[in-house]
């Protein structure tokens, strides 16, 4: 299979500037010899710092990581609206791109004169867009704006008639940053189903989206950027999944070290250590619904504890407490506690739909007065889609069952 994009020991370079003048009469200033400052102080900043991968032929190839580690540097560059410092890029078809809001825009043409505008800058000649143009405008759903200036538009506007122009261009390679999640939910779909149908014709494909669900869907591999740096390069699931992981816990890290999230208790018993298991007792903190999860929790306790009560509680990230078990309400009774253990529980089918969770964690007394250990909203873990059911925080499990008369029966057989 032939390469599209290669991309061979890639690094960029930005000079950022500390200061500069602000008004004409700093201008004005700067202009008279007795009064000339010593030059601007700059200071580098790497985007990229040797990056190397390669992109085959009709691939689709999803670009993840948090904002402003490179990875619309990386479409830029193969689009050549930029250069590389160092390295060399090699990219072998038509490339069609939707990078940032406007981009190829002249504010004060109108659509029609920017879509001709941006199409000629692709390499169609006019003749050729003449023969599309209907179909674009029809795509972008804008003829009553069509000879409107651009600057009057709208962001979802903009990205209408960008995506339009970019995908009857006849593009052989697709560049698409985050911008598509301006557009409406109707739109988007919209673009996602004209990729699918150029995905299905050949097209290469590479997508900035800070949606994990996106990109798995949408692409059969990813690239992780962080700081500059390729971090992974794999099959989408393997590599967003890693992301994922990270990302938690990074902001488990973050909880603890922040006032955010609590952990509170006298010390007479303490929660050393907690561990995320699936059914197979393998760590774990993605989950679907449906699976096995393992909570254990591991204490000490200095001293011997009578009839100590462990519980947790699962909240959403949005704040809703879902749900609070303990060994007291499950009729678990403790005789006591000494020196380390564990106490685990263990949820045969995960009810909760697809989202972010974070698990509470408690040791107390049985009369629940005394707090030995509380963490706050410490443990972080992910539902990932795939339940048939979409709405809400749980599934509850039930089924369907529909019985009409007899004319409805002959209608359904």
């Amino acid at each position: 299979m032939s390469t599209a994009i290669r991309f061979e020991n890639i690094s960029k370079c930005f000079a950022l500037h500390q200061h500069r003048p602000h008004s004409l009469q700093e201008i004005l200033i700067r202009l008279v010899p007795w009064r000339r400052r010593a030059p601007t102080p700059t200071e580098e900043f790497w985007a990229l710092r040797d990056v190397s991968f390669e992109v085959a032929d009709g691939e689709t190839v999803g670009l993840i990581g948090p904002n402003g580690v490179g990875k619309s540097t990386v479409l830029k560059l193969i689009s050549r609206i930029l250069e590389p410092t160092s390295g060399r890029i090699e990219v072998n078809g038509r490339v069609g791109a939707l990078l940032e809001l406007g981009a190829g825009f002249h504010p004060d043409l109108t659509g029609r004169e920017n879509v001709y505008l941006n199409a000629s800058m692709m390499g169609l000649s006019r003749q050729e867009v003449d023969r599309r143009f209907d179909e674009i405008v029809a795509f972008s759903e804008l003829e009553p704006f069509i000879d409107v200036p651009v600057k009057h538009y709208s962001s979802g506007m903009y990205v209408r008639l960008g995506f339009a122009v970019a995908v009857h261009t006849d593009p052989e390679i697709l560049l698409v940053d985050e911008v598509l999640a301006v557009g409406d939910a109707a739109f988007q779909r919209k673009c996602y189903e004209r990729i699918d149908q150029l995905r299905g014709a050949g097209l290469t494909l590479l997508f900035v989206s800070h949606s994990a669900d996106t990109v798995r869907s949408l692409c059969s591999r990813a690239l992780w950027l962080d700081s500059g740096t390729l971090v992974a390069d794999g099959s989408a699931e393997s590599v967003v999944q890693r992301y994922t992981v990270h990302g938690w816990e990074a902001e488990e890290g973050r909880l603890r070290s922040s006032g955010t999230a609590q952990q509170w208790g006298t010390g007479r018993v303490k929660i050393k250590r907690v561990d995320l298991l699936d059914g197979e007792g393998a760590p774990k903190r993605l989950f679907r619904n449906g699976e096995t999860m393992i909570v254990a929790i591991h204490y000490e306790a200095p001293e011997r504890i009578v009839h100590p009560v462990f519980g947790l509680g699962i909240h959403h990230s949005d704040g809703t407490h879902i749900t609070g078990p303990n060994t007291r309400f499950a009729g678990l009774e403790i005789p006591w506690v000494e020196g380390e253990g564990v106490v685990s529980y263990e949820i045969s089918s995960v009810p909760l739909l697809e989202g972010k969770y974070l698990i509470s964690l408690s040791a107390h007394d049985w009369d629940a007065i005394e707090m030995y250990d509380y963490h706050d909203r410490l443990y972080p873990f992910v539902i990932l889609p795939g339940s048939v059911e979409k709405y809400g925080l749980i599934t509850m499990g039930g089924s369907w069952q529909w019985q009409g008369g007899v004319t409805s029966r002959a209608a359904y057989q």
